[in-house]
């Protein structure tokens, strides 16, 4: 009480003096003892509270971009420092490790594909945000920021597996690379198909292919890339830590995650390699679509320029002309005139300028 009135925070380890209720950021908290879930959904402080009195327990606390009020709060309740609760409040990070005294950060990008009927030059196929994994001595607090990469599902799988969650907080990271991982994977077997559909339609004799759908395309493919193809250098840096990273007994877990991100990072690459030479063929069609139009512009023009040469020299109407007096001179000249544009049809057709 007297702490209370002096506005200084209280103990976490201190027993609670009330039911309290979690915020609303707050998607699940709980207290794991050899593996397994304590009954209930205690507030995280008491929570921190009952893990600190058993060496075997951890306590789980997952929070949904949270407010500055509620990362402060809970910054203080287990020890973050300033940075390490700044970096909580924001999103768009790119994936890394970093160790903040006694505490691991990893950071991860979510991925999820946007279902869509077709694509145009607006269509958003990828969705990212991140999920922060802050690792201490008995907690783990994930904090997520965007719509996809929900964590509800990874949470009762891990809950599944006690023998695996015994292991401790670290067990909680392996769980959510090991989501993030299938996500990727998950978001490329779909983007193949896209690519598929974009492929033909270049290809077909239509050729329906806009260039501006295969440069959103390629935008979404960027995006993707720039949630994937950082993550192997931390992943590789926490299996190499020795010290403070995972327990021995879950490093073939973490190297397994590993080989599936691996295959993830290769179809990304492939698909933007890919994605590149189908807008390199596109613009070739283009430039070719391009050049025949010119020519069959070029074949029209010189048809029309002898009519015009005909017509221009008849129609000068000089006194001392060849055939300007002829009863036939007329329709011969019109004769010349048709058997000129017909011939050079005939040539431009068999050219293939028309």
């Amino acid at each position: 009480m007297l702490e209370r009135l002096l506005g200084r925070p209280a103990d976490p380890a201190a027993p609670p003096a009330g039911r309290r209720s979690n915020p609303d950021a707050v998607v699940d908290c709980a207290v794991y003892v050899n593996g397994r879930r304590e009954p209930g959904r205690p507030h995280y402080a008491d929570a921190y509270a009952r893990s600190r009195r058993n060496r075997r327990s951890f306590v789980w606390l997952g929070l949904h971009d949270p407010g500055a009020a509620v990362m402060a709060a809970v910054g203080r309740t287990f020890g973050l420092d300033e940075l390490s609760v700044e970096q909580a409040l924001a999103d768009g990070h790119r994936p890394t490790v970093q160790q903040h005294g006694n505490v691991t950060l990893l950071v991860l990008r979510t991925a999820g594909y946007v279902e869509h009927t077709e694509l145009t030059e607006t269509s958003e196929v990828i969705d990212t945000g991140d999920v922060m994994v802050f690792l201490g001595d008995r907690f783990v607090i994930t904090v997520r920021h965007g719509a996809s990469g929900a964590l509800t599902s990874v949470r009762e799988e891990i809950q599944r597996r006690p023998g695996v969650l015994a292991e401790g907080p670290w067990a909680v990271a392996y769980a959510v690379c090991a989501r993030m991982v299938d996500l990727y994977l998950e978001v490329a077997g779909h983007l193949e198909k896209d690519l598929e559909r974009v492929e033909e339609s270049v290809f077909a004799r239509d050729r329906s292919a806009d260039i501006q759908q295969i440069y959103q395309l390629k935008r979404e493919v960027v995006e993707f890339k720039r949630a994937v193809l950082p993550l192997p250098a931390p992943l590789r840096t926490l299996i190499e830590q020795r010290a403070g990273g995972p327990p021995p007994a879950l490093h073939r877990w973490f190297v397994d995650v590993e080989g599936r991100l691996t295959r993830a990072v290769d179809r990304i690459a492939a698909y933007d390699d890919l994605l590149n030479s189908i807008l390199q063929s596109r613009l070739a069609q283009l430039a070719v679509d391009q050049n025949n139009d010119m020519r069959k512009i070029a074949a029209w023009a010189a048809i029309a320029a002898t009519q015009t040469a005909v017509a221009g020299i008849y129609g000068m109407n000089f006194t001392h002309m060849p055939e300007l007096g002829w009863r036939y001179g007329y329709p011969a000249a019109l004769l010349v005139m048709a058997l000129a544009g017909l011939t050079l049809y005939r040539l431009f057709r068999r050219s293939g300028w028309l």
